[in-house]
């Protein structure tokens, strides 16, 4: 099975407002970087979509250190997921979970893989977590995606 580290970040210019997401694939020596943008979203909806899109580029069954600056994120879908399946998706405060149409993909595509979560300090000395956050404000700022 592939090792593979996927390093992802997301961003938004207001919140809501025009976000922006990014992602880094590494395998052995080989990078890949892929963004992405959504004209009027958030902050979160941009962090979950760059471990999505990070996880479908992936052709098959990998065991994957996804790395996240996102504490919503990683403790989203490490811990909270489990409550909010068992409620029928509503949180502990009786509201619909938001973003629940991202969570239910992004807990699809992890069960493909063996996936660990790592989190680590934004803007900080992550420089693939900084690459990440240049790429998402860039794909924000501009409306760009990679090819």
């Amino acid at each position: 099975m592939k090792k593979i580290q996927l390093i992802t970040d997301g961003s938004c210019l207001g919140n809501p407002g025009p976000g922006g997401w990014a992602c880094i694939l590494r395998y052995n020596k080989h990078k890949r970087e892929l963004y992405g943008f959504a004209p009027h979203t958030t902050n979160n909806r941009m962090e979950l979509t760059a471990a999505i899109e990070g996880l479908r580029a992936l052709k098959e069954p990998c065991e994957v250190e996804i790395v996240t600056d996102s504490e919503y994120l990683k403790n989203g879908i490490t811990q909270w997921i489990h409550g909010w399946k068992k409620k029928n998706w509503v949180t502990s405060s009786k509201k619909p979970v938001m973003n629940r149409d991202l969570w239910e993909e992004l807990d699809n595509l992890v069960n493909g893989h063996r996936v660990s979560w790592s989190w680590t300090k934004g803007h900080a000395s992550h420089e693939d977590n900084n690459r990440c956050d240049e790429l998402a404000q860039r794909a924000a700022r501009e409306q760009h995606a990679s090819a």
